[in-house]
């Protein structure tokens, strides 16, 4: 069935890519009185660019709350969507490994990729090794650079707004820094020797040398099908050496093998951080900013609160 729904997508983004090839390298404007349209390739990034646009742009993230981004698949709708758009913004680094098909399919739409003019961690000792980690906006210090990258983009997407676009970016970078120092805080309470962060994806490195922080995970990026008995057993065997109170994992994927990984290893399983997706807006980490503030609070409980 995956196989005949890649087909399909396939054939429709073929479609649309020969159709947009025969119009001209001008965009379409939007219709006068609509707003431009911008496409995020996930939640977190379309929370970050809501608040520099204010309400003089439509963002929309073409994932949802809850979606796994490095395997996502888009549907025919959401290439129907990017034909639309204005604008597309995506991360970079090798997030989303299905963007460069997708934003063929949308033709000419721009496309801001804000992970550009960011060094990367490069990914230790696995067959990853030597390829960057996407997860940059773990940091809030870089997410600065997020925000500098989108207020350009809005830029020449609306001249009009420049005024509006920098000064909520100014205002959102500033409530950045002052989250950048409660987390450097909080974070100092853990004991040295208790400064080591195991979750299921190594989605916390850029966190964790902002912050002084070990890093320990099942698998270095993409998603839980990386997880082999080796994996599992390494992580146990650091874990135990490194008398670890409490490990995690991130709330798009199963704790299934991280669970077990706290069993045998005898470490407290402390619960899910949110990293490459939003929660609903009922939950503990509707924004980007209480998403921060979540995982460092969960961190803190785990590491320096339980024995």
């Amino acid at each position: 069935m995956k196989k005949v729904k890649s087909l399909i997508l396939g054939t429709i983004i073929l479609l649309l890519t020969a159709c947009t090839s025969t119009q001209t390298s001008v965009k379409t404007s939007p219709t006068k009185g609509t707003k431009p349209v911008v496409l995020t390739t996930f939640t977190i990034i379309a929370d970050i660019a809501r608040n520099v646009s204010g309400n003089r742009l439509q963002v929309n993230s073409i994932t949802k709350v809850g979606s796994e981004i490095h395997g996502y698949q888009p549907t025919p709708r959401d290439v129907i969507k990017a034909t639309k758009a204005q604008l597309i913004i995506e991360n970079g680094l090798g997030l989303e490994l299905w963007s460069k098909k997708f934003t063929a399919s949308a033709g000419n739409v721009p496309t801001v990729v804000l992970s550009d003019g960011i060094e990367p961690f490069l990914i230790e000792g696995d067959v990853y090794a030597g390829k960057p980690n996407p997860h940059a906006w773990m940091s809030p210090k870089r997410a600065m650079h997020y925000v500098d990258k989108i207020v350009e983009a809005f830029i020449g997407l609306d001249p009009n707004g420049k005024s509006f676009y920098i000064n909520n970016a100014n205002i959102y970078k500033e409530k950045l820094a002052k989250l950048d120092k409660e987390l450097r805080a909080k974070l100092n309470t853990i004991p040295s020797s208790k400064r080591v962060l195991v979750s299921c994806e190594g989605a916390f490195t850029y966190l964790a040398k902002d912050y002084g922080m070990e890093e320990a995970y099942l698998w270095p990026v993409n998603a839980e099908s990386q997880v082999t008995p080796r994996r599992m057993l390494n992580l146990i065997k650091i874990i135990k050496q490194k008398e670890i109170p409490t490990i995690f994992c991130e709330s798009t994927v199963s704790a299934k093998a991280q669970i077990e990984v706290a069993k045998e290893s005898g470490a407290f399983f402390g619960g899910n951080f949110y990293v490459d997706s939003l929660s609903e807006a009922d939950g503990p980490a509707p924004t980007f900013l209480r998403l921060l503030r979540h995982n460092v609070d969960l961190i803190v409980e785990g590491l320096a609160h339980r024995q």
